[in-house]
């Protein structure tokens, strides 16, 4: 009998052999290992027992409107999904069986909290479909298990991080319970509480069975008119380029024939990379082999919960009266040569590599030192970047949908991103708030990379189980676009951001350079470890719930902007140009405020989808038409506008206007000046007094009005000055040619060091554009907030007649009344909030707030959240405030204030240059 304790013991005693460094792509076996058992631990698998394929299990059509690839969680549950939102003539294609790549061998884990909104919303409707939807629908029953799930905590900050957990999960009404040793003990008789700091218990935590899932889901399916056929590999995607020089999907190819189609959605796991080959595609996934193992029967372990050990790294799952054991190390197995014939095939577990968890494992439940190990289970599974799946339409093809990269976790993901991707598919955006996944995240330059994919997915993967923290950075390939004040801000202590491959300011530390060093992997395969790695430590200071030892720093930077004035270096910002013939149809369209007023002018505007939803907001600047004055003008003989975005979100809204020129059929240019041009903001009640001594322009109100803009001369360099503010201050912008990006950033600084100058980051830009409440996309403005909702109906021209798109969304919603609205909230008391909190308004929750920071000048946190009405009714200024709000931090309580407006400078004088 092979017991896991002696497992621990053989590994630890032999003398480990050399890794070859980051290409470990075959697992080393053991001759004195008595386990040799590689099977799952499920009852039933779909695999055929003789191991042969007799062809399609169906005839292929002719054409369809939608062919998913791939039989797993995902394919299967895009197809269901899409049946049942009516499309019928959809058609799933599985090379071998269902569930034969990575889903066969899952865990099957569905844990319901997660620390987002979103996939705290995607994993209850996965729940909902798995435990209750198809067996109304099919009388089947899929294999769910409601067994509850356990969060280990062996430290207050772990507790710390499950509290807000719970927090949120009241708004969504999932039961939680913070679980003292003792209690933990109670329910868990047979786990080590030694080193227990606390637990979170949620009860409707569970598990799923992929076979019995994933037969269901087609069976209904299939009841609703998909077609789903196994057995028949895709050898081909057929890429067609329309009259305007669009790439579109045109067919499926496979051995037994073709189908005509507009519309693939790649859900091939593993293999998903190769796929998207075949129609030119990038998907930027990596193979990693991923592992646990089986034990013998365990004497009181039936009915007890999975358990999580975070600190631990591994998971527990209950698997009837035994138990899977795995987790996520720090020195993960590439898959480099990815194989076409590994259909329901393991891998040799490489115990060198998995036997911290098994030693994890035994400290929590020490009943496992004297268990067998009845099977291994070490497949392949795709993973990712940021450890987030991979969905939508690919940039480089219309109608090539994504659906893959799931790191584990695609059966709990499936029923939500599922239905999601099936609204994608038939609307042409998906319901919620998806850019977390959706490939446009990350920008072009990187999704062909393949050092960028491995380092940072090895990053991803081996950070798994950390504890999450607000502003945690990556240390992986970093460094991938620098700006022209890289070096120079570096020598200014400047701790560097990582932002779709940009390293931006974060804040500047008073102890000199912190450099961001190259990747070592943790010190994994052999890679020497950075020592003495000051960004890192930096990094580490920031692993609080609690205020930062630099919250001061942070603070000076917010005030010297406040109180005289400050410099931030916003370079890595999106810089587009807008030019043809139907330029001005095009904005007209595109942009929610009239950005067509005189040359000279910059309108901050949203950009909406079809549901009115937030897609960007940004600013556009009418520029006069004339010959090319590169990089500050293109060519035009007519229209042409100027487009800063954020840099973050750059290749989003890139892709967002494309989109809706190829659809509406403009005839426009959109070209990209991004890395072409720097940009600093100078910021606050000095700003003129320095700017005048730089620039040769009059700057005063007259002269130099907010929301303008001009070509000047700075310290004899031509830029672009635009007058506006993001942190609410009188302040001006400049787009700088690259070649002139350091002369004119030291012009400035020497004619500031008088007024106390000095450089700001993005971490006092979060603070102060809080403060005066300004927007963040993808925070408090999200592809599922509308204009009206998010306070911004003054960007929106709906007074005149201009249509544009989503106008007649936010029509209908101001007919009607919002549903939800956002509201600005601050407490007395000094502690930090971060978002996530909940939003209780008369004892009943309301909502959380979805971004939160400290405001320095006015000296309260401010947090800003959505509220809904208990009801359902209309949420009114009255509703807002008639209400008593309080809002629930990690359990505890805080009486709030709610306000409709920013509590900062309400009335806008700031801006305009008024400091009286």
């Amino acid at each position: 009998m092979a017991f896991l304790g002696s497992a621990v013991g053989r590994v630890v005693s032999r003398v480990r052999p050399p890794l070859s460094p980051l290409c470990r792509t075959s697992a080393h076996s053991y001759s004195s290992e008595p386990t040799k058992e590689k099977n799952v631990p499920y009852e039933k698998t779909l695999k055929q027992e003789d191991g042969t394929s007799s062809g399609p299990t169906k005839p292929l059509p002719r054409s369809a409107d939608v062919v998913v690839i791939g039989g797993g969680s995902l394919g299967c549950q895009t197809i269901y999904h899409l049946a049942k939102m009516g499309m019928t003539n959809v058609v799933l294609l599985e090379r071998d069986r269902l569930t034969a790549g990575t889903t066969w061998h899952t865990a099957g884990l569905l844990w319901q909290l997660r620390p987002s909104d979103v996939e705290v919303e995607l994993l209850a409707h996965t729940r909902n479909v798995i435990s209750k939807d198809l067996e109304e629908e099919t009388g089947l029953h899929t294999g769910w298990i409601q067994n509850g799930g356990l969060f280990i905590a062996s430290n207050k900050q772990r507790l710390d991080e499950y509290k807000r957990l719970m927090s949120l999960g009241k708004v969504y009404g999932i039961e939680s319970h913070v679980l003292s040793p003792a209690e933990t003990k109670d329910l868990y008789p047979l786990m080590n509480i030694d080193d227990l700091y606390g637990t979170l218990y949620v009860p409707k935590d569970g598990t799923m069975d992929p076979a019995g899932t994933c037969t269901t889901l087609t069976r209904a399916a299939s009841a609703r008119g998909a077609t789903v056929i196994e057995n028949c590999p895709v050898t081909g995607i057929q890429v067609r380029t329309d009259d305007i020089g669009v790439k579109r999907v045109k067919a499926v190819e496979t051995a037994h024939g073709t189908i005509e189609t507009p519309c693939v959605v790649n859900c091939a796991g593993v293999w998903a990379a190769k796929l998207g080959d075949m129609a030119g595609v990038k998907v930027p996934l990596i193979a990693m082999h991923h592992a646990y193992v089986v034990t013998e029967r365990i004497e009181g372990i039936q009915n007890m919960p999975n358990v999580r050990d975070h600190d631990a790294s591994v998971y527990l799952r209950l698997q009837g009266d035994a138990l899977s054991v795995g987790g996520y190390e720090q020195n993960p197995i590439f898959w480099d040569e990815v194989s076409d014939k590994f259909a329901f095939s393991l891998f040799d577990l490489d115990w060198d590599v998995f036997t911290q968890h098994i030693e994890g494992a035994i400290n929590r439940v020490p009943a496992l030192e004297l268990t067998g190990i009845k099977s291994t289970v070490c497949g392949p599974e795709s993973f990712t970047a940021d450890h987030k799946p991979l969905m939508g339409e690919a940039p480089e093809v219309r109608g090539f949908f994504l659906g893959c990269g799931f790191n584990s976790a695609g059966m709990m993901l499936g029923g939500g991103c599922g239905r999601e991707l099936a609204h994608w598919i038939i609307h042409g955006r998906p319901e919620k708030d998806m850019y977390g996944y959706d490939i446009r995240r990350f920008h072009n330059s990187l999704t062909a990379n393949h050092s960028w994919i491995r380092e940072r997915s090895h990053e991803s993967y081996a950070k798994n189980y950390s504890v999450v923290f607000p502003f945690d950075e990556p240390l992986a390939s970093r460094n991938m676009r620098k700006d022209p004040f890289h070096q120079v801000l570096t020598e200014q202590g400047c701790v560097f951001q990582e932002r779709h491959g940009w390293e931006r300011p974060g804040w500047f530390n008073k102890d000199g350079p912190a450099p961001v060093l190259g990747y070592d992997y943790y010190g994994a395969y052999d890679i020497k470890k950075n020592i003495n790695y000051k960004y890192n430590a930096l990094l580490g200071n920031e692993y609080t719930f609690d205020f930062p030892p630099h919250h001061n720093v942070i603070k000076s930077e917010c005030l010297s902007c406040r109180n005289a004035v400050a410099v931030f270096d916003m370079s890595y910002f999106g810089k587009f140009y807008l030019t043809g013939p139907d330029a001005k149809k095009a904005a007209d369209w595109l942009f929610t405020a009239d950005v067509n007023k005189k040359p000279g002018s910059t309108v901050y505007t949203c950009m909406l989808n079809k549901n009115g939803g937030a897609e960007a907001d940004l600013t556009v600047s009418r520029l006069e038409p004339g010959t090319a004055n590169l990089p500050l003008a293109p060519q035009s003989n007519g229209d042409v506008y100027y487009l800063a975005i954020g840099g973050g979100v750059a290749e989003h809204n890139w892709n967002h206007i494309k989109t809706v020129l190829q659809d509406q059929g403009f005839h426009c240019q959109l070209t990209d000046h991004s890395e072409d041009m720097g940009m600093i903001s100078i910021q606050g009640p000095k700003s003129r007094e320095v700017l005048q001594e730089v620039l040769d322009a009059d700057l005063s109100n007259e002269a130099f009005p907010f929301s303008t803009h001009k070509v000047v001369s700075a310290a004899g360099h031509q830029v672009r000055a635009m007058r506006l503010s993001f942190v609410g201050e009188l302040g001006w912008e400049l787009h700088i040619p690259k070649d002139s990006c350091l002369p004119v950033y030291q012009a400035v600084m020497a004619a500031g060091a008088k007024h106390g100058i000095i450089n700001s980051g993005y971490r006092a830009i979060d603070s102060l554009s809080i403060e005066k409440g300004y927007r963040h996309w993808h925070a408090d403005l999200r592809p599922d907030d509308t204009p009206l909702e998010a306070g911004l109906a003054f960007t929106c021209k709906l007074k005149s007649s201009i249509p544009f798109l989503g106008r007649d969304r936010l029509e209908k919603q101001k007919k009607e009344g919002l549903r939800r609205r956002i509201v600005c909230f601050t407490i007395d008391e000094k502690i930090p909030m971060f978002g996530l909190e909940a939003v209780y308004r008369n004892g009943v929750p309301v909502g959380h707030l979805r971004r939160s920071d400290y405001g320095f000048f006015i000296d309260k946190t401010i947090g800003y959240g959505y509220i809904r009405n208990p009801d359902g009714g209309v949420v009114s200024p009255d509703f807002v405030k008639s209400g008593e709000f309080t809002l629930e931090r990690m359990g505890v309580t805080y009486k709030a204030k709610a306000h409709l407006k920013s509590p900062f400078d309400p009335d806008n004088k700031r801006v305009k240059g008024i400091y009286a």
